[in-house]
Protein backbone atom coordinates (compact mmCIF):
# COMPACT_ATOMS: atom_id res chain seq x y z
CA UNK A 1 0.00 0.00 0.00
CA UNK A 2 1.46 3.21 -0.95
CA UNK A 3 1.71 6.26 1.27
CA UNK A 4 -0.67 8.58 -0.70
CA UNK A 5 -3.41 4.99 -0.56
CA UNK A 6 -2.40 5.06 2.99
CA UNK A 7 -3.63 8.85 3.65
CA UNK A 8 -6.43 8.24 1.61
CA UNK A 9 -7.83 5.24 3.49
CA UNK A 10 -7.11 7.33 6.50
CA UNK A 11 -9.09 10.02 5.56
CA UNK A 12 -12.18 8.09 4.60
CA UNK A 13 -12.28 6.32 7.95
CA UNK A 14 -12.30 9.97 9.76
CA UNK A 15 -14.40 11.38 7.64
CA UNK A 16 -17.10 8.06 7.18
CA UNK A 17 -16.89 9.03 11.25
CA UNK A 18 -17.93 12.32 11.14
CA UNK A 19 -20.79 11.47 8.94
CA UNK A 20 -21.98 8.95 11.02
CA UNK A 21 -21.99 10.95 13.81
CA UNK A 22 -23.62 13.98 11.88
CA UNK A 23 -26.67 11.43 11.20
CA UNK A 24 -27.12 9.81 14.29
CA UNK A 25 -27.94 13.29 16.16
CA UNK A 26 -24.81 14.50 16.67
CA UNK A 27 -24.10 14.48 20.75
CA UNK A 28 -20.71 13.57 22.35
CA UNK A 29 -18.10 13.44 19.67
CA UNK A 30 -17.72 9.87 19.79
CA UNK A 31 -15.30 10.02 16.01
CA UNK A 32 -12.54 11.79 18.38
CA UNK A 33 -11.63 8.41 19.21
CA UNK A 34 -11.32 7.31 15.49
CA UNK A 35 -9.14 9.92 14.81
CA UNK A 36 -7.07 8.97 17.96
CA UNK A 37 -6.52 5.22 16.31
CA UNK A 38 -5.73 6.80 12.84
CA UNK A 39 -3.43 9.17 14.20
CA UNK A 40 -1.48 6.45 16.58
CA UNK A 41 -1.23 4.12 13.60
CA UNK A 42 0.30 6.68 11.42
CA UNK A 43 2.43 8.04 14.10
CA UNK A 44 3.78 4.37 14.67
CA UNK A 45 4.36 4.06 11.30
CA UNK A 46 6.54 7.09 11.17
CA UNK A 47 8.37 6.55 13.93
CA UNK A 48 9.22 2.76 12.84
CA UNK A 49 10.63 3.96 9.39
CA UNK A 50 12.58 6.75 11.15
CA UNK A 51 14.08 4.26 13.42
CA UNK A 52 14.87 1.50 10.80
CA UNK A 53 17.32 4.27 9.13
CA UNK A 54 19.97 3.25 11.58
CA UNK A 55 22.45 1.16 10.65
CA UNK A 56 22.16 -2.93 11.96
CA UNK A 57 23.38 -2.38 15.30
CA UNK A 58 23.07 -1.69 19.56
CA UNK A 59 21.93 1.81 18.22
CA UNK A 60 19.16 0.13 15.82
CA UNK A 61 17.61 -1.35 18.96
CA UNK A 62 18.08 1.86 20.68
CA UNK A 63 16.32 3.71 18.20
CA UNK A 64 13.77 1.00 18.27
CA UNK A 65 12.81 1.27 21.49
CA UNK A 66 12.69 4.90 21.46
CA UNK A 67 10.32 4.95 19.05
CA UNK A 68 8.23 2.58 20.87
CA UNK A 69 8.40 5.14 24.22
CA UNK A 70 7.28 8.09 21.91
CA UNK A 71 4.46 6.03 20.67
CA UNK A 72 3.57 5.06 23.95
CA UNK A 73 3.65 8.30 25.45
CA UNK A 74 1.85 10.15 22.46
CA UNK A 75 -0.67 7.98 22.89
CA UNK A 76 -1.38 8.69 26.65
CA UNK A 77 -1.03 12.00 26.41
CA UNK A 78 -3.69 12.15 23.40
CA UNK A 79 -5.94 10.13 25.46
CA UNK A 80 -5.47 12.71 28.53
CA UNK A 81 -6.37 15.89 25.95
CA UNK A 82 -9.35 13.23 25.06
CA UNK A 83 -10.54 12.66 28.50
CA UNK A 84 -11.00 16.48 29.51
CA UNK A 85 -7.64 17.06 30.68
CA UNK A 86 -7.53 17.12 34.42
CA UNK A 87 -4.68 15.67 36.47
CA UNK A 88 -1.59 15.39 34.16
CA UNK A 89 -1.02 11.78 34.98
CA UNK A 90 0.83 11.32 31.55
CA UNK A 91 3.99 12.47 33.65
CA UNK A 92 4.39 9.55 34.92
CA UNK A 93 4.41 7.71 31.56
CA UNK A 94 7.03 10.42 30.38
CA UNK A 95 8.90 9.36 33.65
CA UNK A 96 8.79 5.97 32.69
CA UNK A 97 9.63 5.76 29.30
CA UNK A 98 12.65 8.08 29.83
CA UNK A 99 13.87 6.04 32.41
CA UNK A 100 13.38 3.16 30.21
CA UNK A 101 15.32 4.62 26.82
CA UNK A 102 18.12 6.20 29.30
CA UNK A 103 18.95 2.91 31.12
CA UNK A 104 18.84 1.72 27.36
CA UNK A 105 21.53 4.73 25.80
CA UNK A 106 23.27 3.71 28.98
CA UNK A 107 24.07 0.12 28.60
CA UNK A 108 24.62 0.81 24.16
CA UNK A 109 27.37 3.34 25.37
CA UNK A 110 29.53 0.87 27.43
CA UNK A 111 32.13 -0.22 25.72
CA UNK A 112 31.47 -3.63 23.92
CA UNK A 113 31.96 -6.50 25.63
CA UNK A 114 34.67 -9.42 24.62
CA UNK A 115 32.12 -11.56 22.46
CA UNK A 116 31.04 -8.50 20.76
CA UNK A 117 34.22 -6.85 20.03
CA UNK A 118 35.11 -10.83 18.41
CA UNK A 119 31.95 -10.77 16.24
CA UNK A 120 32.56 -6.96 14.97
CA UNK A 121 35.56 -7.86 14.12
CA UNK A 122 34.40 -11.12 12.41
CA UNK A 123 31.72 -9.18 10.31
CA UNK A 124 34.50 -6.75 9.39
CA UNK A 125 36.64 -9.60 8.16
CA UNK A 126 33.82 -11.44 5.72
CA UNK A 127 32.98 -8.27 4.32
CA UNK A 128 36.48 -7.35 3.36
CA UNK A 129 36.83 -10.66 2.49
CA UNK A 130 34.02 -10.65 0.24
CA UNK A 131 34.65 -7.62 -1.62
CA UNK A 132 38.32 -8.74 -1.36
CA UNK A 133 37.23 -11.90 -3.68
CA UNK A 134 34.55 -10.15 -5.69
CA UNK A 135 38.01 -7.77 -6.84
CA UNK A 136 39.84 -10.52 -7.73
CA UNK A 137 37.92 -12.85 -9.11
CA UNK A 138 37.42 -9.58 -11.66
CA UNK A 139 40.93 -8.82 -11.65
CA UNK A 140 42.01 -12.39 -12.79
CA UNK A 141 39.05 -12.78 -15.08
CA UNK A 142 40.56 -9.59 -16.75
CA UNK A 143 44.27 -11.07 -16.73
CA UNK A 144 43.25 -13.97 -18.48
CA UNK A 145 41.52 -12.40 -21.09
CA UNK A 146 44.33 -10.17 -21.53
CA UNK A 147 46.84 -13.28 -21.74
CA UNK A 148 44.30 -15.27 -24.25
CA UNK A 149 44.15 -12.22 -26.22
CA UNK A 150 47.66 -10.71 -26.14
CA UNK A 151 48.89 -14.53 -26.36
CA UNK A 152 47.36 -17.59 -27.26
CA UNK A 153 44.60 -15.66 -29.50
CA UNK A 154 47.06 -14.13 -31.27
CA UNK A 155 49.52 -16.99 -32.36
CA UNK A 156 46.71 -18.72 -33.31
CA UNK A 157 45.37 -15.46 -35.77
CA UNK A 158 49.25 -16.23 -37.32
CA UNK A 159 48.61 -19.80 -37.44
CA UNK A 160 45.56 -19.39 -39.17
CA UNK A 161 47.31 -17.16 -41.44
CA UNK A 162 50.53 -19.06 -42.10
CA UNK A 163 48.48 -22.37 -43.13
CA UNK A 164 46.50 -20.39 -45.45
CA UNK A 165 49.78 -18.99 -47.33
CA UNK A 166 51.04 -22.79 -47.42
CA UNK A 167 47.91 -23.82 -49.19
CA UNK A 168 47.99 -20.94 -51.93
CA UNK A 169 52.15 -21.86 -52.18
CA UNK A 170 51.64 -25.38 -52.75
CA UNK A 171 51.30 -25.66 -55.82
CA UNK A 172 53.96 -23.36 -57.17
CA UNK A 173 56.11 -23.21 -54.66
CA UNK A 174 56.62 -26.41 -52.47
CA UNK A 175 59.60 -24.83 -50.64
CA UNK A 176 58.16 -21.77 -49.39
CA UNK A 177 54.87 -23.72 -48.37
CA UNK A 178 57.03 -26.26 -46.68
CA UNK A 179 58.62 -23.07 -45.05
CA UNK A 180 55.52 -21.85 -43.71
CA UNK A 181 54.26 -25.35 -42.42
CA UNK A 182 57.34 -25.44 -40.39
CA UNK A 183 56.41 -22.17 -38.94
CA UNK A 184 53.22 -22.68 -38.44
CA UNK A 185 53.84 -25.98 -36.17
CA UNK A 186 55.99 -23.73 -34.40
CA UNK A 187 53.81 -21.38 -33.87
CA UNK A 188 51.16 -23.93 -32.70
CA UNK A 189 53.69 -25.10 -30.36
CA UNK A 190 53.68 -21.50 -28.82
CA UNK A 191 50.16 -21.48 -28.56
CA UNK A 192 50.43 -24.54 -26.35
CA UNK A 193 52.47 -23.43 -24.25
CA UNK A 194 50.77 -19.69 -23.90
CA UNK A 195 47.47 -21.87 -23.11
CA UNK A 196 49.37 -23.60 -20.94
CA UNK A 197 50.51 -21.02 -18.80
CA UNK A 198 47.46 -19.12 -18.42
CA UNK A 199 46.11 -22.59 -17.19
CA UNK A 200 49.10 -23.00 -15.05
CA UNK A 201 47.89 -19.35 -13.36
CA UNK A 202 44.39 -20.94 -12.76
CA UNK A 203 44.98 -24.11 -11.13
CA UNK A 204 48.31 -25.75 -11.65
CA UNK A 205 48.13 -29.18 -12.79
CA UNK A 206 51.08 -30.47 -10.05
CA UNK A 207 48.72 -28.87 -7.38
CA UNK A 208 45.41 -31.09 -8.45
CA UNK A 209 48.02 -34.31 -9.29
CA UNK A 210 50.58 -34.27 -7.21
CA UNK A 211 49.29 -32.02 -4.02
CA UNK A 212 50.30 -28.74 -1.85
CA UNK A 213 53.69 -30.56 -0.86
CA UNK A 214 54.93 -31.98 -4.68
CA UNK A 215 53.15 -28.53 -5.97
CA UNK A 216 55.95 -26.14 -3.84
CA UNK A 217 58.77 -28.03 -4.47
CA UNK A 218 58.12 -27.99 -7.99
CA UNK A 219 57.62 -24.07 -7.56
CA UNK A 220 60.94 -23.66 -5.59
CA UNK A 221 62.59 -25.46 -8.69
CA UNK A 222 62.29 -22.80 -11.29
CA UNK A 223 63.07 -20.05 -8.81
CA UNK A 224 66.87 -18.63 -9.43
CA UNK A 225 66.98 -18.14 -5.67
CA UNK A 226 67.93 -21.78 -3.92
CA UNK A 227 64.55 -22.69 -2.07
CA UNK A 228 64.46 -25.89 0.88
CA UNK A 229 61.20 -27.36 1.09
CA UNK A 230 60.63 -28.91 4.37
CA UNK A 231 57.69 -31.40 5.53
CA UNK A 232 54.54 -31.89 3.94
CA UNK A 233 51.10 -30.54 4.73
CA UNK A 234 48.48 -32.84 5.57
CA UNK A 235 47.04 -35.22 3.06
CA UNK A 236 43.48 -34.60 2.51
CA UNK A 237 43.40 -30.56 2.53
CA UNK A 238 40.01 -28.84 0.95
CA UNK A 239 40.96 -27.84 -2.84
CA UNK A 240 40.32 -24.38 -1.58
CA UNK A 241 42.87 -24.46 0.93
CA UNK A 242 45.31 -25.70 -1.26
CA UNK A 243 44.92 -23.11 -3.87
CA UNK A 244 45.06 -20.31 -1.72
CA UNK A 245 48.50 -21.54 0.27
CA UNK A 246 49.76 -22.56 -3.28
CA UNK A 247 49.79 -19.13 -4.65
CA UNK A 248 50.59 -17.65 -1.10
CA UNK A 249 53.67 -19.40 -0.71
CA UNK A 250 54.25 -18.89 -4.72
CA UNK A 251 53.55 -15.11 -4.28
CA UNK A 252 55.93 -15.08 -1.18
CA UNK A 253 58.52 -16.50 -3.18
CA UNK A 254 58.26 -14.37 -6.09
CA UNK A 255 59.02 -11.35 -3.65
CA UNK A 256 61.86 -13.31 -2.54
CA UNK A 257 62.98 -13.42 -5.84
CA UNK A 258 62.50 -10.07 -6.42
CA UNK A 259 62.89 -7.75 -3.93
CA UNK A 260 64.98 -9.33 -1.08
CA UNK A 261 68.32 -9.90 -2.34
CA UNK A 262 68.48 -13.72 -0.67
CA UNK A 263 70.62 -16.18 -1.67
CA UNK A 264 68.77 -18.84 -0.09
CA UNK A 265 64.90 -19.08 0.87
CA UNK A 266 63.29 -22.31 3.03
CA UNK A 267 59.61 -23.26 3.03
CA UNK A 268 58.45 -24.86 5.77
CA UNK A 269 55.12 -27.11 6.18
CA UNK A 270 54.26 -27.57 10.25
CA UNK A 271 50.76 -28.77 10.67
CA UNK A 272 51.36 -27.40 14.12
CA UNK A 273 48.68 -28.50 17.40
CA UNK A 274 44.94 -28.54 16.81
CA UNK A 275 43.26 -28.19 13.43
CA UNK A 276 45.83 -25.12 11.94
CA UNK A 277 48.06 -25.67 9.35
CA UNK A 278 51.16 -23.33 9.29
CA UNK A 279 53.82 -22.50 6.32
CA UNK A 280 56.94 -20.62 7.02
CA UNK A 281 58.65 -18.93 4.23
CA UNK A 282 61.94 -17.44 5.26
CA UNK A 283 64.76 -15.76 3.64
CA UNK A 284 68.45 -14.19 4.26
CA UNK A 285 67.93 -11.18 2.63
CA UNK A 286 67.37 -7.88 3.50
CA UNK A 287 64.41 -7.45 5.11
CA UNK A 288 62.06 -4.78 5.46
CA UNK A 289 58.95 -6.00 3.72
CA UNK A 290 55.49 -4.37 4.46
CA UNK A 291 52.19 -5.18 3.64
CA UNK A 292 51.20 -1.69 3.25
CA UNK A 293 53.73 -1.15 0.66
CA UNK A 294 52.79 -2.70 -3.03
CA UNK A 295 50.63 -5.23 -3.59
CA UNK A 296 51.97 -8.51 -3.84
CA UNK A 297 51.80 -9.11 0.02
CA UNK A 298 48.28 -7.18 0.15
CA UNK A 299 47.16 -9.68 -2.77
CA UNK A 300 48.48 -12.79 -0.25
CA UNK A 301 46.18 -11.28 2.49
CA UNK A 302 43.46 -11.02 0.17
CA UNK A 303 43.49 -14.20 -1.22
CA UNK A 304 43.69 -16.24 2.40
CA UNK A 305 41.35 -14.09 3.95
CA UNK A 306 38.69 -15.87 1.98
CA UNK A 307 39.36 -18.74 3.40
CA UNK A 308 39.70 -17.37 7.09
CA UNK A 309 43.37 -17.39 7.16
CA UNK A 310 46.39 -14.65 7.81
CA UNK A 311 49.96 -13.88 7.00
CA UNK A 312 52.29 -12.58 9.33
CA UNK A 313 55.60 -11.27 8.38
CA UNK A 314 58.74 -10.20 11.04
CA UNK A 315 61.02 -8.62 8.33
CA UNK A 316 63.54 -6.22 10.07
CA UNK A 317 65.56 -3.65 7.81
CA UNK A 318 68.75 -5.90 7.23
CA UNK A 319 66.88 -8.94 7.35
CA UNK A 320 66.14 -12.02 7.91
CA UNK A 321 62.20 -12.28 6.88
CA UNK A 322 60.20 -14.59 7.89
CA UNK A 323 55.92 -14.41 6.61
CA UNK A 324 54.35 -17.09 8.35
CA UNK A 325 50.86 -18.11 6.53
CA UNK A 326 48.55 -19.63 9.06
CA UNK A 327 45.59 -21.98 8.15
CA UNK A 328 42.74 -22.82 9.71
CA UNK A 329 41.79 -26.88 8.82
CA UNK A 330 37.86 -28.07 9.49
CA UNK A 331 38.39 -31.27 11.77
CA UNK A 332 38.02 -34.20 9.57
Amino acid sequence: MTAITRRTVAGALCVAATVAWLATGRGVFWPRWVYFAVGVLLLGRLLLRRALRVPPGRRLWLALDAAACTLVWCADLSVWVLTGGGYFWPFWTLLGMATIVGLHAWVVSRPPGARERELTDRIATLTRSRRSAVDQQAAELKRIERDLHDGAQARLVSLALALGLAGELLRRDVDGAAQLLAEARATATAALDDLRTVTQSIHPAVLADRGLGDAVRALALDLAVPVTVVGDPPAQLPPAVQTAAYFAVAEALANVAKHSGATAACVTFDDGVGDVLRIRVDDNGCGGADASRGTGLRGIIGRLDAIDARLTVDSPVGGPTRATVTIPIEPG
